[in-house]
């Protein structure tokens, strides 16, 4: 009793009543129905993007070992997955292909041929399935024997021929029945010159989301496993892609893609660049979007698959910081769970 009394100040002249009286934040905590009356963010079906990867073949599911519950799916797998994500009501589905290897060559031509692997994999979809967006990556490393976003000459990645060159996929990519373009190679001017090529073509309806913040970042790994391309490439990325150390630089690339014509920003990748999801969200107030990319999936897989983490839990909570820090979207691979769930609860 006496250390209550010391605690609440007694015998010191202090009422630790009298001034927590009208302060007690925990009242709203109390109950369920009362944390959900005051619940400031809410994660809803809606938000998610899910990433699908394609292989070419008939009913595969190629487990991605690095990435515990990702599979490459052949096309007919696919259509099976956005049929799924249509029965969730999951918004849009984003697809990445496999490359049959000896199809990638240092010009990246495979990402121009109308009937390559993704342009098949969006005529089956749509064909198949009408409510799900359809997005589509624009960048070259998935068709390069080289493993970079852009063509080379020498040792560099020159930036005016590659962005010609995603122009013209991006046309092909629209012609299959793509939705939403997404130009993740970080070259300069892409945006401007992706949207004035789609908009000569006819493809005025596209919509393009530039990956307008992405980083050189050690979080791509589990990725690069699942696309093929973690033993072809060459050097690194620093030179097209951002500097982990720089914020205002974001500000800068997010405000230039938007002058261009993108639709919509993202941020990639996710949990690490929080703060910069929150200063584009705060700058611009344009639909700004997340990647959970396949490092920090991975990490929450393998610390729920050692008994460490909550799995839905955690990838709840995950979720939840992106939307706190102005996300309007995310792309995760906890899309399919995390709607599971959510549909269950209602």
């Amino acid at each position: 009793m006496d250390a209550v009394k010391h605690a609440k100040g007694i015998g010191r002249g202090i009422d630790v009543d009298a001034i927590l009286a009208g302060r007690r934040l925990r009242r709203t905590r109390r109950t369920d129905w009362s944390r959900r009356l005051v619940r400031e963010n809410l994660l809803t079906v809606d938000d998610l993007i899910w990433p699908i990867f394609v292989v070419d073949g008939e009913a595969r599911r190629d487990p991605v070992p690095s990435m515990p519950g990702v599979f490459r799916l052949s096309i007919d797998e696919a259509v099976k997955a956005a049929q799924h994500a249509s029965e969730l009501h999951i918004p849009v589905i984003a697809l990445f292909p496999y490359t049959d290897p000896n199809l990638r060559d240092d010009a990246g031509s495979e990402a121009l041929n109308p009937d390559n692997l993704v342009c098949r994999a969006v005529k089956a979809i749509r064909a198949a399935v009408a409510d799900v967006g359809l997005m589509v990556d624009v960048a070259l490393d998935p068709y390069t024997s080289h493993g970079h976003d852009g063509l080379m000459v020498g040792e560099e990645i020159v930036n005016d021929e590659t962005v010609a060159q995603l122009v013209e996929q991006s046309i092909v990519l629209a012609a299959a029945g793509a939705d939403i373009i997404g130009p993740s190679d970080m070259m300069d001017g892409r945006v401007g010159a992706i949207r004035a090529g789609l908009d000569e073509a006819g493809f005025t309806h596209v919509q393009i989301m530039a990956y307008s913040a992405k980083y050189a970042s050690a979080f791509y790994g589990p990725f690069r496993d699942a696309i093929g391309t973690a033993k072809t490439l060459k050097g690194d990325k620093r030179t097209y892609q951002m500097d982990p150390s720089n914020g205002d630089e974001a500000i800068r690339e997010a405000e230039l893609d938007l002058a261009e014509g993108a639709d919509l920003i993202m941020v990639k990748p996710g949990m690490p660049y929080l703060d910069i999801l929150w200063r584009l969200k705060e700058a611009f107030r344009v639909p700004t979007f997340a990647y959970q990319v396949s490092g920090e999936y991975a990490m929450i897989q393998a610390a729920a698959g050692n008994g460490w983490l909550d799995l839905d839990r955690a990838a709840t909570e995950s979720l939840l910081a992106f939307k706190r820090a102005g996300a309007d979207g995310i792309l995760t691979y906890f899309a399919p769970m995390i709607a599971e769930r959510l549909k269950t609860e209602k």
